[in-house]
């Protein structure tokens, strides 16, 4: 997946957790593994309905490096990217 895209600068991912076929906790732990040069270095920020401390847990130990509840709110949205950008 990660590895078959185009070579560029990536500078974050925003992952739904709850997708059809490979939810994002997969996806990350796929990218994670990928042998793509930014795999292993690009912010993968989760969004989902749930909050619960578990889902939070669950998506950092996938390699997730942050989490944002839905409905996303821009200030959060801005400040969680912020947080991650040079």
């Amino acid at each position: 997946m990660f590895e078959s895209s185009k070579p560029g600068n990536y500078d974050i991912i925003l992952m739904d957790v709850r997708m059809p076929v490979m939810d994002g906790y997969e996806a990350t732990k796929s990218i994670r593994a990928s042998k793509h040069p930014q795999s292993s270095k690009i912010p993968v920020i989760a969004m989902s309905a749930t909050s619960f401390d578990e889902d939070i847990n669950k998506a950092l130990a996938s390699g997730m490096n942050d989490y944002i509840a839905k409905p996303i709110n821009i200030n959060t949205l801005m400040l969680t990217i912020s947080k991650y950008m040079d």
